[in-house]
């Protein structure tokens, strides 16, 4: 389940923040300069743990000092021009592309000084047109193919082979953070260089860092420079846009390091120097050399023949037919769909909509990127792969007719504009889930069909939040370690702000204590920086050219996958297109309960395999349980605020799931239109409309808009605005909350011309609240119908095949709101046989089990009992588990086994043919998976001490001495109770263990396998409960003893907690007990008094009362307790705030 709401960035793009209107810089702010000078050496933070500013803070700075221009030189990386292009576009100042290489390939130490704040000779280029561009792209490419992530490997051989057309400048080594005066070595580098940089493109940089040794500095530099006939340029070394980032950079230098501020030393810099300084500043710097400021002006103008504006994107060829247009190919293409869609012939409404798309697309030449995603879809389905396009996408018949979308147009309502728009001047996104365990064979096959060089993932750029931040600048500082740990863990996700002064007093610390009022200021400066490149989920670019001549690409951390180093936001503002290759765990665990299904003989009901497109539409018993919230494990319809939602708004048909998935967000809640929908539906309001042309946009929602695409249609048909304009409003509804005047600006256009328009002012008011309650995150209503798919299909499933629908949601784990525990227990509840694991009869994956010999084909229901797999057994390697499969598997067909019986007749036996490791069978052990053995828990820990683990250990896997103390602890803690249990080690013996009681088996199953068949651990508290007037779960639903308002407590492990964005603070706690869950609703007051309990504890207690709203019922907190005392070995199993 994804989160409400996207976590927003700390700090945003700048093509949003100047496109939305949010950051302005008035240009006659910019100073007139006396003596001209560009700066073009600067480290932004995108020089990791390095730079102490934003590139367009640094573009900013040196526009407001006057400078020519800024030319920002990251070390081997172009990961932060985008940002700063932008932010100087936008500005109308002069940004140069550039970067710093350093060498590790040439074997010459004494370009390298090694000592604890020296940095190796550099050389920062940049590149004068197209093509020299393309050069350095692909040199950084080569160097960073040749290294792991985040690393590059060059020597200045590779340089000189990519030289063409780039200007260089040659940095020397720095000592102790002062700059050296030029040696042989250096000197040597740049005799080198200067036959390959030859018309003059080749020049030395000269510092003055106010070092105790400039002016000799200078001087011998000035003497190399005259020598060699090569000229110095000045330059600033800079590494941050202001004075004041001074500490910060310390900070990050530290960082870097390892060390404290106090241990750093040597390592820092000097001085506070290495910030942006006005051209004047440097003019008296450079005093004695004028000509160096001359040629920093020389070398940036002939950089400006070079702009990020220059690139182009162009569509790979592979996917258009042979002698025909890519727009030829894609009419083909989709109408061979339109006739597997529609077989009883094209809908007039639908071809209609084809037609009006094709022009678009036509219009905007993007036919090769439909079909680029087409071939995508087509090979995942060859592959017998379950895909499904959603989002904007969904809004496009020609995606329909293409298979990218499985929501046919003929049952919504398109709007093509949401997804394709003339005005918008930017590419389509389209998004196509695949399941998640098979997503790598689709990634792969594009490196295959396109090549590393002309396809990768688009990067994201990880930034320091609060917790890393409070981590990383703790140690820095010289915080202890706990401090550190106690500080972090306090931080909640929803608080981006640190150091409020009533949490560190709730902690027993003292706000006003100067180490840590100074933590807190570091923390809130590095707060957004980014920390390092990451790769996203799936957003894929593939080109026709080199992609590698566009932006450098890496290797990732994961195998097989390479990155491009700019984000979603940087290729966005340049109109490259990219295609999500998404991961999403239900398409997966739909596909594998479709496949149990299938081979246990229970795809009679519908008729043939299944499919998403072969389920049985609307079936009522389906709805039934849906309005009934029966929706543990399914799909969007989990979550407690939906089946909250559910026996309310209590669906009957497709379009009626639509509008569940869409209307518990942020958007119709603030907005509110939830309310209102839901008395219209009961029939407690009336539904109005002012005209008929809001009747035709609002008629299937009552009058009231709960889509994005409803608001843009209403803007247009009732406010007059074009579709680009209405495009543009949805935009700026996305960017209010980034506290941006656009939406205003739009609002009083669009009241006013619905005010012309013959509308109320109540009617215009209230629709203004509601464009305003989207901005909180509304849906689109084509995103909705693709979720709304597969939420009926896993309802189909959990309702007519629970065993098989288990099965395949803990296979598929880790996914959605709930853990295998609650899975088995609904299951169970369901009436699902759920059996234990068991070395002879699980395998890797839960499995089906006890198909009744006979049952009737329409009433099988794939299987009645789950067979729990050996992937639950933690600290189990996957190695491990595949061996004991394969060896349980070789004896069965040896023997001519039947399946129920035991293959094996002693754990020596199995480990000796499995190949297993001893460690792999400990953990079984412990697990309590050897009872067709007749070993208990405790003997089969015994009988797995007595093998040699060095005989057939295949490493991993290992236990921690934790784990081998509790286990071991088992068969050799003294017992009062002790029994004689034989066992079946190979000395014979027969050892006393001591029993285990019933509460510690259960802790010990939850310890193993995260969940226990025997019995719930709040069974054995519930006698000490009731004493304390505790109620169990169960007994919630007595509306006649317990109705609104009436006091109460319940107790149990909590499941969940939630806290939605549009709750007011408010946090939701799901408990489980042994006879069910209740929710408690925990409000901010209640949260922070009882912090302890409601944030960290297992197990807990709630006092308050019943809120009831007809089925529904909540307790409202009063205090809370955490009990995690009385189950101590008892390790969390809640999914928390996701």
């Amino acid at each position: 389940m994804p989160p409400e709401q996207p976590a927003p960035k700390l700090v945003q793009h700048p093509r949003q923040r100047f496109r939305e209107g949010s950051e302005r810089v008035a240009l006659g702010a910019r100073r007139r300069a006396a003596r001209a000078y560009a700066e073009l050496e600067v480290s932004s933070n995108f020089t990791f743990l390095a730079g102490a500013s934003h590139p367009e803070e640094l573009v900013q700075r040196a526009s407001e000092l006057g400078q020519a221009a800024i030319g920002i030189t990251d070390t081997n990386s172009l990961a932060g021009v985008v940002r700063g292009h932008v932010a100087a576009k936008e500005l109308g100042f002069a940004y140069r592309v550039g970067c710093r290489l350093t060498f590790d390939r040439d074997g010459d130490p004494d370009l390298a000084p090694d000592g604890p704040g020296d940095r190796p000779a550099s050389v920062l280029v940049y590149p004068t047109d197209l093509a020299s561009y393309g050069s350095l792209c692909r040199l950084l490419t080569l160097g960073k193919r040749r290294a792991t992530k985040g690393s590059c490997s060059l020597g200045r051989a590779d340089l000189m082979d990519h030289a063409c057309g780039l200007l260089a400048i040659c940095v020397p080594p720095t000592v102790a953070g002062h700059a050296q005066p030029p040696d042989a070595a250096f000197a040597r580098l740049v005799t080198d260089l200067r036959e390959a940089f030859d018309d003059d493109r080749l020049s030395i940089a000269a510092r003055a860092l106010y070092g105790p040794d400039d002016r000799h500095h200078l001087a011998r530099l000035a003497r190399l420079s005259e020598r060699l006939a090569v000229p110095l340029v000045a330059t600033g070394d800079v590494h941050y846009h202001a004075r004041e980032r001074r500490e910060l950079q310390d900070v990050l230098t530290c960082i870097r390091h390892g060390c404290t501020l106090d241990a750093a030393g040597l390592r820092l810099f000097p001085n506070a120097e290495r910030h942006l300084k006005p051209p004047e500043a440097m003019g008296r710097l450079f005093e004695p050399y004028p000509q160096a400021l001359d040629r920093s002006l020389e070398i940036a103008e002939r950089a400006g023949g070079f702009s990020l504006d220059q690139l182009s994107y162009d569509y790979p060829h592979e996917v258009v037919d042979e002698g025909c247009t890519p727009m030829q190919s894609l009419i083909a293409r989709t109408f061979e769909g339109a006739a597997e869609r529609y077989p009883g012939g094209l809908p007039d409404k639908v071809r209609a909509n084809i037609e009006h798309e094709f022009e678009l697309i036509r219009d905007l030449g993007y036919a090769p990127y439909f079909l680029t995603v087409y071939d995508l879809v087509r090979f995942a389905r060859s592959r017998g792969i379950l895909c499904q396009g959603r989002g904007a996408a969904a809004n496009s018949a020609v995606c329909y007719c293409l298979g990218v979308t499985s929501v046919d147009p003929a049952r919504i309502d398109l709007l093509f504009e949401r997804f394709v728009s003339k005005e918008r001047g930017e590419p389509p996104d389209i998004d196509v889930d695949f399941e998640h365990e098979r997503r790598e064979e689709v990634i792969q096959y594009l490196y295959a069909k396109y090549g590393r060089e002309r396809c990768g993932l688009t990067a994201v750029v990880i930034t320091y939040r609060s917790r890393s931040a409070i981590r990383e600048v703790g140690k820095v500082v010289g915080l202890s370690l706990d401090l550190i740990d106690r500080l972090a863990k306090d931080v909640d996700w929803w608080h981006e702000e640190v150091g409020r002064e009533e949490r560190v007093r709730a902690m027993g610390l003292d706000p006003a204590e100067p180490t840590l009022r100074r933590t807190f200021q570091l923390v809130g400066e590095l707060l957004g920086f980014p920390r390092h490149l990451s790769q996203h989920v799936g957003g894929f670019v593939m080109t026709e050219g080199l992609l590698s001549e566009l932006v450098p690409i890496e290797n990732a951390a994961m195998e097989d996958r390479t990155v491009i180093e700019w984000d979603k936001d940087d290729i966005e503002a340049l109109g490259i297109l990219k295609v999500d290759v998404l991961a999403l765990g239900m398409l997966t665990c739909v596909q594998k309960a479709f496949d149990l299904v299938d081979a246990a003989g229970g795809s009679a009901r519908a008729g043939r395999p299944l499919a998403l497109h072969t389920v049985p539409a609307e079936d009522p018993e389906v709805y039934d349980m849906v309005c009934a919230a029966d929706t543990v494990g399914v799909f969007q319809i989990e979550s407690r605020a939906q089946m909250t939602m559910l026996p309310r708004l209590r669906p009957r048909c497709f379009y009626d799931l639509v509008i569940e998935v869409a209307i518990v967000r942020p958007g119709p809640i603030q907005g509110d239109m939830v309310h209102p929908y839901l008395r219209r539906r009961s029939g407690e309001e009336p539904i109005e409309y002012p005209g008929p042309e809001v009747e035709r946009v609002l008629g299937k929602t009552l009058g009231v808009p709960l889509f994005q695409e409803q608001a843009m249609a209403m803007a247009m048909v009732a406010g007059g605005f074009t579709p680009g304009e209405a495009d543009r409003l949805r935009r700026a509804m996305a960017a209010w909350k980034r506290k941006t005047t656009k939406l205003e600006e739009m609002t009083a256009k669009l009241k006013v011309n619905l005010l012309a328009n013959g509308y109320g002012a109540d009617f215009a008011e209230r629709f203004i609240r509601q464009l305003h309650g989207f901005s909180e995150y509304g849906f689109p209503e084509s995103h909705a119908a693709s979720f709304a798919l597969i939420v009926y299909v896993s309802s189909w499933l959990k309702r007519w095949h629970p065993a098989a629908f288990a099965a395949a949601l803990i296979n598929s784990q880790p996914m959605g709101f709930y853990a295998p525990a609650q899975i088995v227990t609904d299951a169970r509840e369901h009436g699902v046989d759920v059996r234990p694991v068991d070395v002879s009869f699980s395998g890797v994956d839960c499995r089906l089990e006890g198909e009744e010999p006979g049952t009737p084909a329409d009433e099988r229901r794939g299987g009645s009992a789950v067979r729990l797999g050996l992937r639950l057994v933690r600290g189990l390697n996957s190695a491990d588990a595949e061996r004991i499969e394969r060896a349980v598997t070789r004896r069965r067909a040896a023997r001519s086994l039947e399946h129920a019986a035991v293959p094996f007749a002693s754990i020596e036996e199995l480990w000796r043919e499995s190949g297993a490791s001893a460690t792999g069978l400990r953990q079984l052990a412990y697990a309590d998976a050897f009872a067709s053995l007749g070993l208990d828990r405790q003997r089969a820990l015994w009988a797995v001490r007595a093998l040699d683990e060095r005989a057939h250990d295949t490493g991993g896997g290992a236990p921690t001495l934790w784990d081998v103390y509790e286990q071991e602890a088992l068969v050799d803690s003294p017992s009062a109770s002790a029994a004689p249990i034989a066992s079946d080690g190979s000395d014979g013996a027969d050892p006393l263990l001591p029993e285990v009681g019933p509460l510690d088996r259960v802790l010990h199953d939850y310890s193993a396998l995260g969940l226990s068949l025997a019995s719930h651990p709040m069974a054995f508290l519930r006698e000490e409960l009731a004493t304390q007037g505790v109620i169990a779960t169960a007994e919630l639903a007595d509306e006649e003893r317990l109705a609104h308002g009436t006091p109460c407590s319940v107790a149990g492990l909590v499941l969940v907690r939630q806290r939605p964005a549009t709750a007011s603070g408010v946090v939701f706690i799901t408990l489980e007990d042994e006879g069910g869950v209740a929710n408690l609703i925990v409000r901010p007051k209640v949260f922070e008094a009882n912090r302890a309990a409601a944030r960290h504890g297992t197990v807990i207690l709630a006092r308050g009362t019943v809120e009831r709203a007809g089925s529904v019922v909540h307790v409202l907190a009063k205090e809370l307790e955490c009990l995690d005392d009385r189950l101590m070995a008892l390790a969390s199993q809640s999914r928390d705030f996701h």
